[in-house]
């Protein structure tokens, strides 16, 4: 009996040092961040690396954990749990986010922005911000960007010219901005999901698709669209978004962390990915792919076949569009 209760005694006792002496991993926060990408890709990385500043600037007491490659899902079905706060963060495409802010469709109109430098000045100013305030009606907190490169035309037979994309069956975002860009240049707009794009190739349901250089190398779409012609028709950024649900029961230091933790890790993706989109264009023409340099002449056709769908988009879109072409 005596035993007992001395073996009682050290239980207790030890459960009180042991709370006392470990309130960094009692009160630690575990968190999840989709990613659609695999492990190796730039803005994946870039997870990564905001993931270890949050762990580093919390002292250990908020761990975000990246789960790459799709593993939580695809964009459309993780930013609908992550506006329900099942997933904490998900770094996605704005295309599919367009859905809630509309203003997003802006961001993503073809031949838009002057160049990188550009688009970047719009993301970090006041259009960039106000977006972020948006977002806020739909249970979502925007933390910031990533770099996605310009979005070029692939394709199983050679394009040339706007008139070979005529009747060509290309593979777009699911929204309907891309869909109306693909058909303002003739084409048949055919929304997939992300993963779905290799084996619709492959088996001849499109004709092609249209992403970056290190999307096209990074998921082997290069293996069955061999053509690919620098149109260079968008830039369309990614977002990271957290849950609304989740982000407001952080303490308001939390959140600031959280926020400037996302910000210091953007020139890092923005380097990995200037820095991957060489090695991906080699790559994939060290393996044959053919790729068609667009002339002046060729790109002002594309940029002109764009013209009827500015012209119907609504005046709100077109007032963030004149902010855009004034920022300089």
């Amino acid at each position: 009996m005596k035993r007992s209760i001395i073996f009682l005694m050290a239980m207790v006792l030890g459960f009180y040092l042991y709370v006392g002496n470990c309130p960094s991993v009692c009160a630690q926060k575990v968190l999840r961040l989709a990613e659609t990408h695999p492990q190796d890709y730039p803005t994946t990385k870039g997870d990564y690396e905001f993931a270890r500043l949050v762990k580093e600037r919390t002292n250990g007491k908020i761990v975000i954990e990246v789960y790459h490659s799709k593993q939580l899902g695809e964009e459309k079905a993780v930013i609908e749990q992550v506006q329900l706060g099942s997933i904490d963060f998900t770094r996605v495409s704005i295309s599919p986010v367009s859905a809630f802010v509309r203003d997003l469709d802006a961001l993503q109109l073809p031949y838009l922005y002057r160049d990188q430098a550009h688009m970047w000045k719009v993301l970090d100013g006041p259009i960039g911000q106000e977006i972020f305030k948006k977002l806020e009606a739909s249970n979502f907190i925007g933390l910031g960007w990533f770099e996605a490169g310009s979005r070029n035309f692939y394709t199983k037979k050679q394009v040339k010219t706007v008139a070979d994309l005529k009747g060509m069956k290309i593979r777009v975002q699911q929204a309907p901005l891309m869909v109306a860009m693909v058909e303002a240049l003739g084409a048949v707009a055919t929304p997939l999901a992300f993963g779905e794009v290799y084996s619709a190739l492959k088996t001849g349901v499109i004709d092609g698709a249209e992403n970056n250089w290190p999307s096209y190398l990074s998921t082997s779409h290069y293996e069955v669209a061999r053509y690919f012609i620098t149109d260079e028709h968008t830039r369309v950024p990614e977002i990271m978004i957290a849950s609304k649900k989740v982000f407001d029961k952080l303490s308001k230091e939390e959140q600031e962390i959280i926020k400037k933790a996302m910000k210091d890790a953007q020139p890092y993706q923005i380097k990995l990915w200037n820095d991957y989109e060489k090695v991906a264009e080699k790559t994939v023409r060290e393996k044959g792919c053919i790729i068609t340099e667009v002339t002046p002449q060729e790109k002002k056709k594309f940029m002109d076949a764009m013209k009827p769908l500015y012209d119907k988009q609504p005046p709100e879109i077109m007032v963030v569009v004149n902010k855009i072409r004034t920022v300089q």
